[in-house]
């Protein structure tokens, strides 16, 4: 097995995806691997007319981007050991896509993510970025689900 040099944690700040961050501690400190947390701004697209289709709206874009990085890195400085080192990217479009992209650029060696557990008409309307994550990645993906079986975390 290749070694885990680079993981990548996406985070929208659910508690889903805090557990699945804590749980990405425990790996990298393991490996001794370098984090990326990326938070992905999804556009706000609004109908215009039937001539112009669907267009997308700066929604303070740089507003939400800063906050969006103030955040992530206070989850770094809060979770993270000092020793591990954590880069923080931020990006705006669909979370999946973005996802998949920034582990082909930065060379990811392990994804870490959260899935919400949808099931039934909530799956079907909102799909599950995990499981398009898991079928596109560039890297292997591993997938965390609460409860998270055997796992304690340390309050």
């Amino acid at each position: 097995m290749d070694e885990i040099k680079k993981i990548l944690v996406p985070i929208d700040f659910s508690d889903y995806s805090k557990s699945a961050l804590r749980y990405a501690v425990n790996i990298t400190k393991v490996f001794n691997a370098h984090v990326y947390l990326v938070y992905v701004i999804e556009p706000m697209i609004y109908p215009a007319d039937f001539s112009m289709g669907q267009i997308a709206v700066p929604n303070a874009d740089l507003d939400v981007s800063k906050r969006a990085e103030e955040e992530l890195d206070k989850l770094a400085k809060d979770e993270f050991p000092l020793n591990i080192v954590v880069d923080i990217v931020v990006r705006t479009g669909r979370p999946f896509a973005e996802i998949i992209q920034v582990a082909a650029e930065l060379d990811i060696d392990l994804i870490i993510i959260a899935t919400h557990g949808h099931t039934g008409v909530e799956h079907l309307l909102f799909g599950s970025t995990a499981e398009k994550v898991v079928r596109k990645a560039p890297c292997p993906v591993l997938s965390l689900r609460e409860p998270i079986k055997g796992f304690k975390f340390n309050e």
